[in-house]
């Protein structure tokens, strides 16, 4: 049986809470997250920092396999390579997440993340997927 991941996940996901990072749609092998673009955010440059968009990235990663993992599963990220295609100052951004492949032990993910719209970076993430003893 698969386990259900929170759409709303105030108080699940603390670093998530704190950048003003949200779930808008999650279903098995998909997820879709949205934060709005903060100053509080931005890097030297005036532009929002490229951690932003890797955390977003990551964290929509681990939540569209979250739905394909048995109950006793649990994923954590191996790898991500990220592509930033272009600078973003203000506005929205919105990542789509999809689950390319999962395997038994390992996940090939693949992220976009779009600023209102415009693609700004695009992500591709191997998982590992390991069985969670609680004894």
């Amino acid at each position: 049986m698969s386990k259900e991941f929170p759409k709303d996940t105030k108080g699940f996901h603390p670093f998530g809470d704190l950048i003003g990072f949200q779930f808008t749609k999650v279903r098995k092998g998909y997820s879709q997250c949205s934060l709005y673009v903060d100053e509080k955010l931005f890097n030297p440059h005036r532009v929002l920092h490229g951690g932003v968009l890797y955390a977003m990235a990551d964290t929509g990663m681990g939540g569209a396999l979250y739905g394909l993992l048995d109950k006793d599963e649990l994923c954590a990220t191996i790898e991500v390579k990220i592509n930033y295609i272009k600078a973003v100052k203000s506005g929205s951004i919105t990542c789509e997440t999809k689950v390319i492949n999962k395997g038994k032990k390992v996940a090939v993910i693949e992220s976009e993340l779009f600023n209102d719209g415009v693609l700004v970076a695009k992500a591709l993430g191997t998982y590992s997927i390991f069985i969670v003893n609680n004894q």
